[in-house]
């Protein structure tokens, strides 16, 4: 799930491409014609009407198991239109040759070879799975039949099973799709984490049965969608467009790739400045460690990432090794007894979550976002998932170094439901409303918040 791709990501990606590729195509004109500056103007409008062509052609469209050839005429097709242009200006001003005959045959061939390496990425990726959504189906009807026997038959998306409270009742298999069990079974089941959406295929004549079946999943942090039956999918070319037209989400964590670029450029930018920046630091605290007490310098733990993955996360190491608790079931306290003299310095300074920026550049976590809990941990005695109905609300983004929750004096252990129940509506309160500059705002305000909070055990 972290690294799956969407035809959005991927078409903003090429554009990106393509606008590169015109502008080294103009650089080239002039270095090879050896025009004069004022001579390049028909190029430069025919860059950008080439770029904005592109689109309109269908250049960013790459069906499964279409030929190179069919790819590349609708690229070409698409700046040649604009080449024509550049040319017909080349005829009225003969001024500007030079750099118009230049311009149009490295554009071409720019255009041309950008997009033979775009399909050729588009096919690995589809190989690998990262550009075929993986959905769960709810309710074994016959919409949910024509949606597998449509999946089947294009491959655009993977369904990976079937959820009715029917299981004992109707087939093990619905087209080679397995029948998982029923909706409780759904609630806790392994596959979620590598699910990007369930799917309500139930009947339109039972809106209170489907009133309480987006009422009981909701508490997943998958997006869940209804299927509306507005069409016959058969009649779609492709499974995810029809799927995109005949859905309604209700629930769930809508996906928004432009944020999601950004936050993860973000990531990769500044996680890397930080860790380079703190290397120094770092040894010193792994000198500390060492000499402390006996044991590893780092400590590494399970717990829930993006959409409930199991993530381990780095830390330096702040407890005596034999007094690691590894499930988190017990949550540190004023004057733990476990927590070595180094540990108690750096947990009270967060110098020991350093090592997570590793996590940043791996893409198992953000600088900014809920923080990860450990798998198992528990508050008063119970688990801490079971006291806050929305609680898996708080993995639909992935967890972070710093959150909104932790500058706003949610820091350190839960010991009561209160206090869970008021760090996850910080959470989702920062999933809703997430945008680069928030970002950049919790990031500075952490260092000053941290060292202003004298009180939250650490």
């Amino acid at each position: 799930m972290r690294s799956r791709l969407t035809g959005a990501m991927v078409r903003q990606g090429f554009r990106a491409l393509d606008a590169a590729a015109l502008g080294v195509a103009l650089v080239l004109s002039v270095t090879l014609s050896h025009a004069d500056l004022a001579q390049l103007w028909p190029c430069v409008l025919g860059a950008v009407m080439g770029f904005g062509l592109l689109p309109g052609m269908g250049a960013y469209i790459y069906a499964p198991g279409e030929r190179m050839w069919k790819a590349l005429a609708r690229a070409v097709a698409g700046t040649g239109l604009a080449i024509l242009a550049v040319l017909l200006i080349n005829a009225l001003v003969p001024a500007t040759r030079p750099a118009t005959l230049s311009w149009s045959l490295v554009s071409l061939g720019a255009i041309a070879a950008t997009h033979a390496g775009g399909l050729a990425c588009v096919r690995r990726w589809r190989r690998a799975g990262r550009l075929t959504p993986n959905i769960l189906v709810v309710g074994a009807t016959e919409n949910a039949q024509k949606l597998i026997e449509t999946a089947l038959r294009t491959r655009e998306v993977a369904v990976l099973g079937l959820f009715d409270d029917r299981s004992d009742r109707i087939p093990t298999t619905i087209h080679g799709v397995p029948v998982l069990g029923d909706t409780r079974a759904l609630l806790q089941h392994r596959i979620l984490p590598y699910v990007d959406r369930i799917v309500l295929t139930v009947n339109a004549a039972g809106p209170a049965r489907t009133a309480e079946l987006i009422e009981r999943l909701h508490v997943l942090p998958n997006e869940l969608c209804l299927f509306l039956d507005a069409e016959d999918p058969g009649s779609r070319s492709t499974t995810l467009s029809w799927l995109a037209r005949s859905t309604l989400s209700v629930r769930g964590a809508k996906a928004r790739d432009g944020r999601q670029l950004a936050k993860r450029a973000q990531d990769l930018l500044a996680g890397a400045l930080l860790l380079v920046a703190a290397l120094p630091v770092m040894a010193v605290i792994a000198l500390l460690v060492r000499l402390d007490s006996p044991g590893p310098i780092l400590f590494r733990q399970r717990r829930h990432g993006f959409n409930n993955e199991e993530i381990l996360v780095w830390k330096f190491r702040s407890m005596r090794t034999d007094a690691t608790d590894q499930a988190g079931a017990r949550q540190v306290a004023v004057g733990d007894e476990r927590v070595t003299r180094i540990g108690r310095f750096i947990r009270n300074t967060s110098l020991d979550e350093l090592p997570q920026l590793i996590n940043v550049l791996q893409g198992r976590m953000s600088l900014v976002g809920p923080r990860p809990h450990p798998i198992g941990m528990k508050t008063a005695g119970q688990d801490s998932h079971r006291l806050v109905a929305e609680y898996a609300w708080r993995h639909r983004m992935k967890p972070g170094i710093t959150g909104w929750a932790q500058i706003n004096g949610s820091r350190g252990p839960v010991n009561t439901a209160e206090e869970v129940r008021r760090r996850v509506e910080l959470d989702v309160d920062y999933i809703e409303r997430q945008s680069f500059w928030l970002d950049l705002y919790i990031l500075a305000m952490t260092v000053p918040r941290l060292l202003g909070d004298g009180e939250a055990v650490r």
